[in-house]
């Protein structure tokens, strides 16, 4: 059984069981804390498939949070313009969450 989640703007395929690294959820989530997302999109059981228009009524994704703030990899951007002695370097390191799915609830 898995679900299509959309959390803060982007879609997961959520199985149970299963971790998710999900955007950044804020500083009011705490580690061990139970949430759960209700804009599920379509929801698989068994074959049965519930394609939501736009979500599908009832469904929910139950997750855990086991970390509240992962820093992904480091991104390097470097710019330069031959010949005219301009470089720039500047780095990013993508704040996210680490999500434990618990139960799908079938809508």
């Amino acid at each position: 059984m898995y679900a299509i989640v959309e959390i803060k703007g982007q879609q997961f395929k959520a199985e149970e069981g299963k971790y998710l690294y999900v955007h950044h959820l804020g500083d009011e989530v705490k580690q061990g804390e139970a949430i759960s997302f209700d804009k599920v999109l379509l929801v698989d059981a068994d074959g049965t498939v519930k394609v939501g228009a736009p979500t599908v009524e009832g469904a929910e994704v139950k997750c855990e949070v086991l970390e509240p703030l992962v820093k992904g990899d480091k991104v390097l951007v470097f710019k330069k313009k031959r010949r005219k002695g301009y470089r720039r370097l500047n780095g990013h390191r993508q704040q996210f969450s680490k999500v434990l799915v618990k139960t799908i609830v079938n809508g």
